[in-house]
């Protein structure tokens, strides 16, 4: 929707601009068609073999209407008349009736019909709703049938008297992207305008079934404006997020066992003061989803909305959920004559319409609402409060490295700083005051801002740790990421390699450095986690000789983050602090269950316990050091 359109642009117009590897926007997508083709097939040979036979074996059985018996046939027929039918549509193309608008990642049927008695054929279309579940479930035995396969069965009652020649089912994409113009006079008006083209986006991918005819494909080709490069048959089912909905199920033995986050004694305060007089004292990191968002993160919030003493609450908002507390807490510090300031991103990207409504609930509620930058995203998560203490103003702020979202801080797994550390509060509000005013930020005193000085102090940092390599010394460089792609951070960190660092990188997602490489890389070891919840932080540590310096933050390792968006890194100076985020690399590193790792020829491995080890899973440990935290709190 992003990326692939991009490319399409660049070819239809005629840019022939390549890319850091050397390939042009057309070899581009010649090589992603291949790579995508076989993901599709690889994950469709997942479902069939592997998921789809596992399942029926625990009495979860996803099968067609032909498995049905007559006493589910005619369960199937009743749901049909009283749940299906009412809301579909048949969309005949003929004289008089355009092709139908396909919208962008719905499943539709492309069905050929013909007149018995005159021998006209003619093509419809039939959208399957999307406000009914996949799959329906009929019988005592709970058969699962695709929502597809059933209205397949019954077209014949949205086609009367005519016969059905063939049915496919189809799935396109459309163009995503979105362009606001720097000069652009107002950005809610420009955003607004982007989100009402997106739904016309030009189609860039046609999913179909592999089972289609060349009649069938030539026409959805034709009417779609697609070309056969740009189409993709699919073995089995379409769509395969929806198989999201069997986990819904109630089979809690086929599910991990609940997670319930930990409270850190430090933020079961009884007060809002007592909050504040905590993070005053000393520093307090949590990691979500082992740490609760809702007693850490939404009780910071709250309490400044609550708290008599405190006059000022200010937050950055790229993606949140209808129901974090961060929004509310905003309004009713508003409420409460609290200068309240929010900086909502209206570009992140699929988020644009929820930020928009958020934000013009905030302004209702008079918050005041920012709208940051045309030319530029803001991504920092951070959150500034202003509390008078004993007739003393005092800041406080939290900096994390995911959204202030509620449902993702229970999956994805986050890291966030709370601190009252004088030059980081100051350079947080230096920060707040740039994105809402008119200027520049003359220096951070420790925070690394982009696109300010963050790649610079990265790549000094890097140079740091390659030079005390030269010099014999301790030198070694971990960093937590979701992506690396940035080309001249990776070029310094095979200089440091060279140099004889010893370089670890844990990243979740996209990595253009290649490990292993003799006389290039050799010193550097890549490896992905990927287990119950999603890796998400972003952490750095540097050790150059007896200097050991921990930094987390918003921050990837691409150009968009370094060069082209508000990021915040945060140098963590408190050694109780530092000690959690080693602890996390050390897990991280140590894990020969979960992970994968990188070889030089772009393949993963995934990691086995070694003969006579114990397994071991970092999201495991992490779970089992808050449930002895929690068994000690209970015991005192």
């Amino acid at each position: 929707m992003v990326r692939v359109a991009g490319l399409l642009d660049q070819v239809i117009s005629g840019v022939a601009v390549r890319s850091q590897d050397g390939r042009s926007p057309q070899q581009a997508l010649e090589d992603i068609r291949a790579g995508v083709l076989e993901l599709t097939e690889a994950q469709s040979r997942l479902w069939r073999e592997d998921l789809f036979p596992a399942l029926a074996a625990d009495g979860i059985v996803v099968g067609s209407v032909e498995d049905a018996t007559p006493a589910e046939r005619a369960e199937l027929d009743a749901v049909y008349t009283r749940d299906i039918y009412p809301v579909l549509t048949p969309l005949a193309v003929g004289p008089g009736q355009p092709f139908p608008y396909i919208s962008g990642l719905s499943l539709s049927l492309g069905v050929i019909v013909r007149d018995p008695e005159s021998a006209e054929e003619r093509f419809a279309r039939v959208k399957v709703p999307e406000g009914l579940d996949r799959f329906v479930g009929i019988g005592s035995r709970g058969l699962l049938i695709p929502l597809e396969s059933v209205i397949g069965h019954f077209l014949p009652s949205l086609f009367p008297e005519m016969e059905i020649v063939e049915q496919v089912a189809f799935r396109v994409t459309r163009d995503g992207d979105t362009e606001i113009s720097d000069d652009a006079d107002d950005l809610l008006e420009a955003v607004e305008s982007e989100l009402a083209k997106r739904r016309f986006g030009a189609v860039v991918r046609l999913e179909v079934a592999s089972s289609i005819s060349s009649v069938m494909l030539a026409r959805l080709q034709e009417r779609l404006g697609v070309a056969q490069s740009g189409t993709y048959p699919v073995r089995g089912l379409l769509d395969l997020a929806d198989v999201g909905q069997l986990y819904t199920l109630d089979r809690s033995d086929l599910k991990y066992d609940p997670w319930v986050p930990y409270t850190q004694r430090r933020l079961a305060s009884p007060t809002d003061e007592d909050l504040f007089a905590e993070i005053a004292q000393k520093d307090i990191v949590v990691q979500h989803p082992y740490d609760s968002f809702a007693t850490s993160v939404e009780a910071f919030v709250r309490a400044a909305a609550r708290d008599p003493y405190v006059a000022t609450l200010k937050t950055t908002v790229y993606r949140t959920s209808h129901d974090s507390a961060l929004a509310p807490a905003l309004m009713v510090a508003a409420e409460n004559g609290k200068q309240s300031v929010c900086v909502v991103e209206l570009k992140a990207r699929f988020d644009e319409r929820r930020n928009i409504e958020w934000a013009r609930s905030l302004e209702q509620a008079g918050v005041h609402v920012v709208y940051g930058f045309p030319d530029m995203k803001i991504h920092a998560k951070t959150t500034l409060v202003v509390r008078r203490d004993g007739g003393v103003l005092r800041r406080y702020v939290h900096i994390g490295t995911g959204n202030y979202h509620a449902t993702t801080a229970r999956i994805y797994e986050d890291i966030g700083l709370f601190t009252a550390d004088a030059d980081i509060v100051a350079d947080v509000a230096d920060l707040f005051n740039f994105v809402t005013g008119f200027g520049r930020p003359q220096r951070f005193r420790k925070l690394l801002v982009a696109p300010f000085n963050l790649r610079k102090r990265l790549v000094d940092h890097i140079r740091r740790v390659a030079t005390a390599a030269e010099a014999g010394t301790t030198a070694r460089i971990r960093i937590k990421v979701n992506n690396l792609t940035d080309a001249d951070i990776v070029e310094e960190l095979y200089r440091a390699s060279q140099a004889g660092a010893h370089i670890e990188i844990i990243v979740r997602a996209i990595c253009t450095l290649v490990p292993g490489v003799p006389g290039l890389s050799e010193n550097i070891h890549v490896r992905s986690v990927l287990g119950r919840f999603l890796e998400h932080s972003r952490l750095f540590c540097f050790e150059a000789g007896e200097e050991k310096t921990f930094l987390l933050g918003s921050a990837d390792l691409m150009t968009r983050n370094l060069d082209h968006r508000i990021e915040v890194v945060v140098p963590v100076e408190d050694s109780q602090v530092r000690n959690e985020l080693e602890s996390i690399f050390k897990a991280l590193l140590a894990d020969n269950a979960n992970a994968w790792e990188l070889n030089p020829d772009g393949s993963w491995d995934r990691t086995k316990p070694k003969k006579g080890e114990r397994r071991r899973t970092a999201q495991a440990v992490f779970m089992r050091r808050r449930d002895r935290a929690r068994r000690l709190a209970r015991a005192h």
